[in-house]
């Protein structure tokens, strides 16, 4: 099947809506672990969380481990939530954090201990904001590309 803009690229799944309790939730626990890269400083815990990101952004975000974890322990017992949000702006922030973190995982395997820092710490400012105060940076960038990409048009 090929993508609806006639292109001849592969269609991209597209996800539901999702909850965005289970949004914060994953950005909750992606800060723990960006948190402990960078206490750490391990690559490896670093291109665990790429994978985690490549997951969601690739996949779709029905696959995206975190979100699994959400649907299936903690969403039964909240109930159902009072709205829901886009997949695609997330999506695009899975696409960012997968960036920053291959990145931040490259530069500590290379010897490139600040590139690794500096990468990371910005991942982590990213799911801290989304997770602590419900502000998605990606979202917003997404939003922002959406407009530029229409007033081209």
């Amino acid at each position: 099947m090929s993508a609806p803009d006639g292109s001849g690229a592969p269609a991209r799944p597209v996800d539901p809506p999702l909850d965005p309790r289970g949004v914060r939730f994953a950005a909750g626990l992606t800060s723990v672990v960006l948190a402990l890269v960078l206490l750490g400083g391990s690559g490896w815990l670093a291109a665990a969380q790429a994978l985690v990101f490549a997951l969601g952004a690739f996949a779709g975000m029905r696959f995206a481990p975190y979100g699994v974890l959400y649907r299936l322990a903690l969403a039964p017992r909240l109930g159902p939530p009072a709205e829901r949000e886009e997949a695609a702006p997330v999506r695009f922030s899975q696409t960012v954090g997968f960036v920053l973190t291959a990145v931040g995982a490259l530069g500590y395997f290379s010897g490139l201990t600040v590139l690794g820092l500096v990468a990371t710490a910005f991942a982590l400012v990213a799911a801290f904001l989304n997770a602590a105060f419900g502000f998605c940076l990606g979202c917003a960038m997404y939003g922002l590309l959406a407009r530029a990409r229409t007033a081209r048009a």
